[in-house]
């Protein structure tokens, strides 16, 4: 059976960056017409699942983000600036008026910071379109007291449909224990689970949720509130499975742990590529300037390897006493860290390791949020709206 050449371009363009395809529909009426087809999104959102998200969005942390309103986009080192990326106006869009909250292939999940009443939605940034979301009345009533623990996932459902978690605190005085409510994309509605997420007597960091064998895992923050006869005076990793109700503990390396309460942040992210088969949970701690990574080698028995052990003025910055002021680890093998004023990455995988690349400057305060980006076509849902940017 003869292939056409409409075909083959189709199955072409279905492997590039929505950005990409958009340029070409321009010059080319047939071209014009793969972004308009509901199979052919959804087939470029699912390949682009198992490729390297090329961008990041830097903001200021979520509550600062109300006030001073703005939103950065950057790219990941060698990775074609030209192909990928976010219309400008689109930009300017969200800066003033949006606060992201999450990302997962080709969505952001938002809230307003100027509007009343307080709104949540998905955009997708490419195709300009969005979709407001029946937002939870106690957001609605305390959303400015607080952060709004929400997590976005795009990458463990049908390739038209998202899920997005909820998690409430129940208990005003001590976060011990929280409600969970997932949103279906298709479904269109917020629905209880019957077990709370119990998460020990440690603040929980939500905005930077794993997901690993179809399990949500956060860490506990690092602050020394709690006496050393207290189970939780150590920091902490929790899991809960959404599906099963249940809450389980996992314990960081015993070096993490040391002097975790003096100038300590640490962080989990996902290691590997979202498809491969040897996923893990990756753990970073930067401590007096200083970055140590491990790797999770096994999850039952809660054994870990270090990786990487380097005071951040061995790499070779031109800054000199660079302080670090956030990091993440994108595409499963890749540290993002920055300082007061610059973007670094740094490899963490065999061919790259250790090898630092500026990616340049910021302007997102002392404590930036990182939120990973991949274009794609990927649809808010059958009744979005186009976005008044």
């Amino acid at each position: 059976m003869a292939v056409s050449q409409e075909d083959i371009a189709y199955e072409i363009f279905s492997w590039l960056p929505a950005k990409t395809i958009c340029k070409f529909g321009l010059t080319c009426p047939s071209f014009s017409n793969f972004q308009k087809e509901s199979h052919f999104k959804t087939k470029q959102s699912c390949n682009l699942l198992g490729m390297n998200d090329t961008c990041f969005f830097l903001q200021h942390d979520q509550i600062s983000q109300r006030y001073q309103k703005r939103i950065e986009l950057h790219h990941v080192p060698k990775e074609q600036q030209q192909l990928s990326g976010v219309p400008d106006n689109v930009l300017t869009f969200l800066s003033n008026s949006a606060c992201v909250l999450a990302s997962s292939n080709g969505l952001l999940l938002c809230h307003t910071i100027n509007d009343d009443p307080f709104e949540l939605f998905i955009c997708n940034p490419i195709t300009k379109s969005c979709f407001f979301i029946p937002t939870p009345e106690s957001v609605r009533k305390n959303h400015n007291n607080s952060n709004i623990n929400f997590i976005l996932d795009c990458t463990h459902c049908s390739s038209d449909d998202y899920l997005m978690f909820y998690f409430e605190n129940t208990n005003e005085w001590s976060p011990t224990s929280y409600t969970c409510n997932i949103y279906h994309g298709k479904e269109g509605a917020w629905k209880g689970v019957e077990n709370n997420f119990l998460s020990g007597g440690r603040n929980m960091k939500f905005d930077t949720p794993v997901i690993h064998n179809g399990t949500l895992h956060f860490i506990s923050d690092c602050s020394n509130y709690f006496t050393r006869l207290s189970p939780f005076y150590k920091p902490y990793i929790m899991s809960y499975s959404f599906v099963e109700g249940t809450s389980s503990i996992l314990k960081l390396p015993r070096e993490a742990i040391k002097g975790f309460h003096v100038e300590c942040n640490m962080g989990i992210f996902n290691w590997g590529k979202v498809r491969s088969s040897n996923t893990s949970i990756c753990l970073v701690k930067s401590r007096k300037s200083v970055f140590t990574i491990w790797i999770l080698k096994d999850y039952k028995s809660c054994s870990w390897q270090k990786i990487l052990k380097v005071r951040v003025n061995a790499l070779g910055l031109e800054e000199k006493d660079a302080h670090v002021t956030g990091f993440t680890v994108m595409n499963g093998n890749i540290l993002v860290f920055s300082t007061k004023h610059k973007i670094y990455s740094c490899g963490l995988d065999e061919e790259t390791f250790m090898m630092v690349e500026e990616i340049g400057s910021h302007s997102c305060g002392s404590n930036p949020h990182f939120i990973s980006y991949s274009n794609t076509l990927r649809s808010c849902g059958a009744n979005d709206k186009t976005m008044s940017c």
